[in-house]
């Protein structure tokens, strides 16, 4: 049965997974260790074993674990934060389209301060940044615009101005870690905003179309980059 290869900093070793491959957790757990095993995008859980049902590089980061690839079709998952676009108002909630199957529902008092009297209205092909409240196979993915542990926005919401550009999911999943170089050596040069969401969408803000432009190709081309060649890269495009 393979199983993970733990480092002596408790990080995990690269390894790479095939669908059905059976992933061990028995090093991972020891006398001390009670903590809940929560499973992300690629994994499953059948009986007692955890097996892989998608092809990637297994990911963990303490008792979170996930596959991260670079495949095209995203598939709502539970917590994720997402870019969407309206599609479509119903009542009491939009369609919204975030890449998936079937649209998204988002719920008009999934809103910080929403309420029967006071409802946002947003107009069809606006970009929301939201998250996945519900996924499941067999029914239609349901968003919120609202932090569910401090009940405000936190950033969720409509999305104005900007540039949103498609990438594959694991350059989005990268952005999202705090020690990705392509930010960092941007953040030196260009304020700007950014909004990433796990379903290969990535929204950019920045002082002029220009460099919101710049900023957009650079993130794209840094995918499969080194982070001497992101530094080298970022000069080029100062000069």
């Amino acid at each position: 049965m393979p199983s993970i290869d733990e480092q002596e900093d408790g990080q995990s070793e690269l390894r790479i997974v095939i669908p059905g491959d059976i992933i061990s957790k028995d090093q991972k757990e020891d006398e001390n260790d009670n903590s809940t095993l929560i499973l992300g995008p690629g994994l499953r859980q059948d009986s007692d074993q955890i097996v892989a049902n998608k092809a990637g590089i297994l990911r963990n980061n303490g008792n979170r674990w996930w596959i991260e690839s670079n495949q095209k079709r995203y598939i709502a998952a539970t917590g994720e934060s997402v870019l969407g676009t309206v599609v479509a108002r119903l009542g009491e909630y939009y369609r919204v389209d975030i890449g998936t199957a079937r649209p998204a529902i988002l719920p008009v008092l999934a809103f910080e301060g929403a309420t029967k009297r006071n409802k946002p209205n947003l107009a069809v092909n606006s970009l929301v940044y939201c998250r996945v409240s519900l996924a499941n196979p067999d029914m239609e993915p349901e968003l919120e615009c609202i932090n569910p542990t401090t009940s405000r926005a936190d950033g969720f919401g409509e999305l104005k101005g900007g540039f949103v550009f498609k990438c594959s999911l694991g350059l989005c999943r990268r952005l999202l870690n705090p020690t990705t170089p392509i930010l960092t050596l941007l953040g030196d040069h260009f304020p700007f905003e950014l909004a990433v969401g796990m379903n290969g969408r990535v929204w950019v803000n920045s002082n002029s179309c220009k460099d919101t432009i710049l900023i957009s190709n650079a993130i794209q081309n840094s995918e499969y980059l080194s982070q001497k060649e992101c530094e080298s890269m970022v000069q080029s495009l100062l000069d």
